[in-house]
């Protein structure tokens, strides 16, 4: 059994760790870009007006059709997670047990492109085993060895976390560090990742040794990705007969490996936002979804068995509503348009703030009910311009 070792050892890192470590870098000075962690790397610094964005559209719906091969069924999930990618954001899917979660981080984690880090989420996790791990060697010498951290250096791009909630808190401090800053301390050292991007699933359905997340946590996902079982009675008879379909490993495998180029997307991500505008009427727009979501009863919402003035006590901050704008406009950029339109902030919007949107005590237990149904109130009263 591997001995475990506390993250704040005063030893220095051994010779093949020594090389990742980096000084801390600052973010853009773009206030659009805040707590993402973009990184002043050449390839993110590069002027928005070298980049075909054009291009870069086909390059992103080629990235959704390589996704689709290996899950069916999941058009508005895929399109989604398509978003958040362009968007730079981190990702938590939700949904039912064998669903295909797993199978869809995976995959995108392909076609993605860059390395690859994983762990699994376990009562007994702690924050070291992210970091490294310490085992002795055949001659009875401690050895340590980089985790799923660190083994990639600054080239890790995409870092999965299965089973989230079973993890520990402690675990989603570290977690949280990792993915508001692309960066973490150990060995009295900084490390930067600048092309990281965090995918998780949580199973929804045990509550035996889980942790739920807390809000600080589930706050820093961009988006929280609902995945449910396809209706459509076609593709469920192939998802249960199909024999394509029961060899996980081998659907992953047919994606087209690194159809983008990590190294660049921050850059896109910058010119997306830039190149996508926003009327006046529109603005207010956003503010005014925005106050209901605040203040639902002020905005004249009703909601059966809910007293909508103590319903929320916090929560759809200014970090939220801004990226429901970024997720917005690339959604709006891969229609075709520079110009955001109502639909695109709809189209966005329960995945990039509702879990966001914090209930009275009274009514988080109804939450899987009184959330959408606020959402749907909010965009049902305020007025579209």
């Amino acid at each position: 059994m591997p001995a475990r070792a506390a993250v704040a050892t005063p030893a220095p890192p051994p010779a093949h760790l020594r090389g990742l470590a980096r000084r801390a870098r600052p973010c853009f000075d773009d206030p659009s870009f805040d707590d993402i962690g973009y990184v002043n790397s050449p390839s993110a610094s590069a002027s928005p007006a070298s980049l075909d964005l054009d291009a870069w559209r086909e390059r992103a719906l080629g990235f959704e059709r390589e996704i689709a091969r290996a899950v069916v069924g999941q058009s508005a999930a895929l399109r989604l997670l398509t978003i958040a990618v362009f968007a730079r954001g981190h990702v938590l899917l939700e949904g039912d047990v064998g669903v295909g979660k797993t199978t869809l981080l995976q995959a995108a984690a392909r076609a993605i492109g860059g390395d690859y880090g994983r762990i699994e989420g376990t009562i007994d996790l702690m924050p070291a085993d992210l970091i490294y791990h310490t085992s002795l060697d055949e001659h009875g010498r401690p050895r340590v060895e980089p985790g799923p951290v660190l083994r990639h250096g600054e080239r890790l791009a995409v870092f999965f976390f299965n089973e989230i909630n079973r993890a520990r808190p402690q675990v989603h401090s570290l977690l949280l560090r990792l993915m508001a800053e692309r960066s973490l301390s150990a060995f009295n050292r900084e490390y930067a990742f600048p092309y990281l991007q965090v995918f998780a699933d949580r199973n929804q359905v045990e509550r035996e040794e889980t942790f739920e997340l807390p809000a600080a946590a589930r706050d820093r996902f961009f988006m929280e990705i609902a995945i449910a079982t396809p209706a459509d009675p076609d593709v469920r008879r192939a998802l249960i007969f199909d024999p394509r379909y029961h060899d996980v490993a081998a659907l992953v495998e047919a994606v087209t490996p690194a159809v983008l180029d990590p190294t660049q997307l921050d850059a896109v991500a910058r010119a997306i936002q830039r190149h996508v505008h926003a009327s006046d009427r529109l603005q207010h727009y956003v503010e005014a979804l925005w106050t209901a979501v605040r203040d639902p009863a002020r905005a004249g919402i009703r909601i059966d068995d809910v007293d909508t003035e103590r319903l929320i006590v916090g929560g759809a901050s200014p970090r939220g509503m801004a990226y429901l704008v970024r997720a917005a406009r690339v959604r709006a950029w891969l229609e075709g348009r520079d110009m955001l339109v109502p639909e695109d902030l709809r189209a966005v919007f329960f995945e990039t703030v509702a879990h966001r949107i914090f209930l009275a005590p009274v009514y988080e237990a109804r939450r899987a009910t009184i959330v959408p149904a606020l959402c749907r109130a909010v965009f049902e009263t305020v007025p579209v311009p």
